[in-house]
């Protein structure tokens, strides 16, 4: 249990407040039937107050403690406790290194069965611990083989911060290289996302990478992959 019980509930019972039908059914319009979670239908910037009103209270827990509360919240299944930990982990990633990229890990395992929660864990919590730790990115070479979607997908999305300050080039496109012809939709979004965020600060990188490649590349990808393109580039690629 964590070190502060009531907290847990606290949290909780916000939620029940404040959930209602109508955002139940628009969050569940945004997932397939396999991705949905139990949800209490909570909007994201309710969950974002949720998670700020309650960080004074995290933080004055042991590391530990902070990890047992996110792991309890996460138990609890539904879509607003996972995305809750994504929020409220967030706050801490200039803390973020090896220790926590490995509880990361567990929770991708464990308790992540679609894309929302896969890319706020990936986005912002395993990416600040490759920020801070950058070795790290060495992890994800093992996932883009993984039989689950959403560690394959995880693998493309922890790179997605390294990919917008222009840093990590050759390592976000070996990581990219095995998932290029992954024929799960999910991944082929996260790969394409991430080449998507690459392009701005190394297209001529980008471009060297995809040009080879696009003729056994699924449109997906290239279409995702060129929406920052330069005019002509994206002609190059895509016609």
């Amino acid at each position: 249990m964590s070190e502060r019980p009531e907290l847990i509930e606290q949290v909780r019972a916000e939620l029940r407040r404040l959930g209602n039908n109508r955002v139940r059914e628009s969050i569940d319009r945004f997932f397939t039937p396999e991705q949905r979670f139990e949800s209490y239908g909570v909007a994201s910037p309710d969950l974002k107050r949720i998670a700020q009103s309650v960080h004074a209270s995290v933080k004055a827990l042991s590391v530990a403690g902070r990890d047992r509360f996110c792991t309890e919240l996460w138990a609890g299944g539904t879509n607003e406790e996972g995305a809750l930990v994504c929020y409220i982990y967030k706050r801490f990633g200039k803390s973020c290194g090896a220790r926590e990229f490995r509880l990361f890990t567990r929770w991708l395992d464990r308790y992540v069965s679609n894309w929302g929660h896969t890319d706020g864990l990936a986005l912002w919590l395993l990416g600040a611990s490759i920020a801070n730790e950058p070795s790290l990115i060495s992890e994800l070479d093992a996932w883009t083989g993984s039989k689950n979607r959403w560690k394959r997908r995880g693998a493309a999305v922890a790179l997605v911060p390294s990919a917008r300050r222009g840093l990590h080039t050759r390592e976000i496109l070996r990581i990219a290289q095995p998932l290029i012809p992954d024929e799960d939709d999910m991944v082929q979004k996260g790969v394409g996302w991430l080449l998507k965020e690459t392009y701005p600060k190394k297209p001529a990188e980008v471009m060297r990478f995809l040009m080879p490649r696009r003729g056994r590349t699924s449109r997906l990808v290239l279409r995702y992959a060129a929406e920052k393109m330069s005019a002509p580039d994206r002609v190059r690629l895509l016609f």
